[in-house]
């Protein structure tokens, strides 16, 4: 048995998620009152009761979330937060402690993963083995949040109002990385790497080592922006292109090929909107004017990275 697992923090989020939609649907001021609401609702009811309902039902929630976010019944209304005043006085007095609930959910992690989960009596445990390491930043999120409202004495509802208000005004973006999570990991499972393989290699000139190089970590990139995940990215751009040609083909080190070539799917998050939470988040949160912003001042720095990994590649892959 174990105590903490994730199904207890997915009851958690389930219910934030709900509070979230329950305070969209009872604010008559807000822009998308009711999608927002209907959005939040069924995302909530995903993390609640999804392993309940069969896939099917879930995969039109999913659906339901798409035709939302696409026809912009989701967002936020601007709410007034604290006068700079209020902020400067809460700074003065709390200084350095500010950082400390940030500091726990990493430290909760490390001492979850490390001692937290050899803890038991019996053969009951206090977290789950199978899943520590999430389930520990999980624990260090709730503790981070309390820790937060013992220092800053503010009302229990708060962390609510609070990140309700945050995320409405991230919106759809928050959900996208897992989306493309999925959608990458169901391209492994229908062989889109063998199709990927076939079109190489009666497109290019793979017998030749650099062409293969190239080829590996510009697909990489490219997949990358196009799933806003190297993560998804790797398995499909791996097995199509990286085994057949660079390893069976010219004998190349798979581990090099995997770090340089997780590199080169990095570049290519650098680039695209599609990876939301690292490019579009950020400027919403900064309120941008340009929300490409983020975009445009990492172009130049991945460009030369994607130069950098072929370069790379090519010098330590066939040593």
């Amino acid at each position: 048995m174990k105590l903490l697992n994730l199904e207890v923090f997915y009851v958690v989020a389930g219910t934030f998620l709900l509070l979230v939609a329950i305070r969209a649907a009872l604010d008559r001021t807000h822009p998308t009152r009711w999608g927002s609401a209907l959005f939040w609702g069924l995302l909530a009811l995903v993390f609640l009761v999804g392993k309940e309902l069969p896939p099917v039902v879930i995969g039109y929630f999913l659906l339901a979330l798409v035709v939302l976010a696409a026809t912009k019944q989701v967002g936020g209304k601007r709410e007034p937060g604290p006068s700079p005043a209020e902020r400067t006085a809460s700074a003065v007095r709390l200084r350095n402690g500010l950082f400390i609930p940030a500091l726990l959910i990493p430290a909760t992690a490390v001492v979850g993963t490390l001692l937290l989960s050899k803890l038991h009596l019996g053969d009951v445990w206090l977290l789950d083995s199978a899943n520590v390491t999430v389930t520990s930043v999980c624990l260090g999120a709730l503790v981070a949040a309390a820790t937060g409202l013992r220092l800053t004495r503010a009302p229990l509802m708060t962390p609510v109002a609070e990140g309700s208000r945050l995320l409405q005004t991230i919106g759809w973006a928050i959900i996208l990385p897992q989306f493309l999570a999925a959608l990458g990991g169901i391209f492994a499972k229908a062989g889109v790497g063998a199709v990927v393989a076939d079109l190489v290699a009666h497109a290019l000139p793979t017998q030749f080592p650099f062409v293969a190089v190239l080829t590996y970590c510009a697909g990489m990139a490219l997949f990358t922006m196009c799933m806003g995940n190297a993560f998804a990215a790797f398995p499909v751009i791996t097995l199509g292109i990286g085994l057949p040609f660079i390893v069976q083909l010219h004998g190349g080190n798979p581990a090099i090929m995997a770090a340089i070539g997780m590199l080169s799917g990095y570049c290519g998050t650098l680039l695209t909107p599609m990876a939301a939470n690292f490019n579009i988040v950020p400027a919403r949160l900064l309120e941008l004017r340009d929300p490409y912003g983020v975009i445009r001042a990492q172009w130049p720095t991945a460009l030369a990275m994607i130069v950098a990994n072929i370069v790379l590649m090519s010098v330590f892959l066939f040593g």
